[in-house]
């Protein structure tokens, strides 16, 4: 059954972590050359795998003890949080390879390549698991993974210049870490309690 609680918790925490990530750079240099629909077409479908992915690791957490997994899941949140803060602001952003032509098939294709290559064993991939572990809910936190990531994409495909000049990419990366060890901080709190 959907819950719209964990789907609203998963978007804000996945939105937040996913948008100074290189997804939001990258799509928003694949929309500066193509066509949006055709970038968000590639780009959707990748993340639906990757999300996929995530959300059955997570799910086989679920089955060892509650204490043990609510141990990992806050480690690996105080983790997520640590690589947020410690992150350099010039990392590199991922480049990719001009179709060439503007079809649908070759623009969407380079799209789904370049976040399925660049976005497996991400951050948010690893997050996803952690909160499919947490939740105890694959379907909702799926569904709320999969849209902050579509919307990340979305905002960096149409929108990505102008959001970052009202912004700061600092500011949102520091808020993604706190609301990761706000999430560590409770969970490490559950295993111990």
């Amino acid at each position: 059954m959907l819950s719209i609680t964990v789907v609203a918790v998963v978007f804000g925490v996945v939105f937040l972590a996913e948008l100074p990530d290189k997804t939001a750079l990258a799509g928003l240099m694949l929309g500066t050359r193509y066509r949006a629909s055709y970038v968000f077409a590639g780009v959707a479908a990748a993340f639906l795998v990757h999300v996929t992915l995530a959300v059955a690791a997570g799910s086989v957490l679920t089955l060892l003890p509650h204490r043990l997994v609510q141990g990992i899941v806050g480690v690996l949140f105080l983790l997520g949080a640590a690589m947020l803060l410690l992150k350099k602001d010039d990392d590199e952003e991922e480049q990719a390879r001009k179709p060439a032509d503007q079809s649908f098939w070759k623009v969407a294709g380079s799209g789904f390549m370049l976040i399925l290559v660049a976005e497996f064993g991400d951050l948010t991939q690893i997050m996803t698991a952690n909160l499919a572990a947490r939740y105890d809910d694959p379907f909702s936190v799926g569904i709320g993974a999969v849209l902050a990531l579509w919307a990340v994409a979305a905002l960096g495909i149409l929108g990505g210049r102008t959001l970052l000049k009202f912004v700061p990419l600092r500011l949102v990366t520091r808020i993604a870490a706190l609301v990761m060890l706000a999430l560590a901080g409770f969970s490490l709190y559950e295993a111990v309690a």
